[in-house]
């Protein structure tokens, strides 16, 4: 058998990856809301084969709520992702093709995003939009565009100087033409890496101001509001509403943030033809 190559196996890593996300986003929505109701029958149980994660004090079974919980977090990573990306394109091109004025305007705008600690950000944002699942979208997607816009405005002025772009100008192509033709198909590979690695800083942010009560409401089943609920109970003993939806958030970002190191491995050109 023909081994396979360096850029074959990213490859079917990449698609695997992919695969147990999906896997993991179908189980959470597809799960009944009955899986997760209460019943104080079970209140406190540890894990066992019948429930696996335990349940919690109201008697729910907590692999069924990591699970929509899971889903929930995806949800909103991808949504303020998918937004904050746009809005990191949008501006980083109005900086670099704009006025010295404008992209000052734009770098200024950058470090005073980026000045403010994320988390008291978000929590600001989503508490004078109205809290709840918009309020979080708007604060995570308005928070986490600065980095991914200075790349695209690096980029752009780099594509600025190229000969080709000169010579559109020269045949009379209007800017439009040459950001449709010229810059947006060279920035595609930069806003779906800077897109998957945005996702789990997202989710991180999305459970931690849950956690601290300015997210999600409390019925709502997040990680965040399931590792806040565990914490007057971990005294007492109950160490898996903690430890097990805890460990359940940290896998899940590892393997989003696995999926952004093979997406920029795909996507490099220095590594393309390996």
């Amino acid at each position: 058998m023909k081994q396979l190559n360096r850029r074959t196996k990213i490859l079917i890593l990449t698609a695997m990856t992919a695969a147990i996300l999906g896997g993991l986003y179908a189980a959470g929505i597809l799960i009944p809301e009955e899986a997760a109701a209460g019943n104080f029958l079970n209140a406190r149980q540890p894990p066992s084969l019948k429930h696996p994660f335990g349940t919690d004090s109201l008697g729910r079974d907590l692999l069924a709520r990591t699970l929509k919980g899971m889903a929930v977090s995806l949800t909103v990573g991808f949504g303020a992702s998918m937004i904050s990306g746009m809005i990191a394109v949008f501006v980083g091109i109005v900086a670099a093709t704009g006025s010295k004025t404008v992209d000052a305007a734009v770098n200024w705008l950058i470090d005073l995003v980026m000045g403010v600690p994320h988390t008291v950000l978000v929590i600001l944002i989503s508490f004078s939009v109205g809290r709840g699942l918009k309020g979080l979208l708007i604060g995570i997607a308005a928070t986490h565009w600065c980095s991914l816009a200075r790349l695209i405005r690096g980029e752009v002025l780099q594509l600025s100087s190229q000969q080709y772009v000169a010579v559109s100008r020269r045949l009379g192509k209007s800017s439009r033409w040459i950001l449709i033709h010229h810059f947006l198909p060279h920035l595609a590979p930069q806003f779906f890496v800077g897109l998957i690695l945005m996702f789990p800083h997202a989710i991180l942010h999305e459970a931690a101001v849950s956690f601290l009560g300015f997210g999600l409401p409390p019925e709502q089943p997040a990680i965040g509001i399931i590792l806040s609920e565990s914490m007057g109970y971990i005294s007492t003993g109950m160490w898996w509403p903690a430890v097990l939806p805890g460990v359940s958030l940290v896998l899940i970002v590892l393997l989003i943030d696995k999926l952004g190191d093979y997406l920029r491995m795909i996507t490099d050109p220095s590594s393309a033809q390996e």
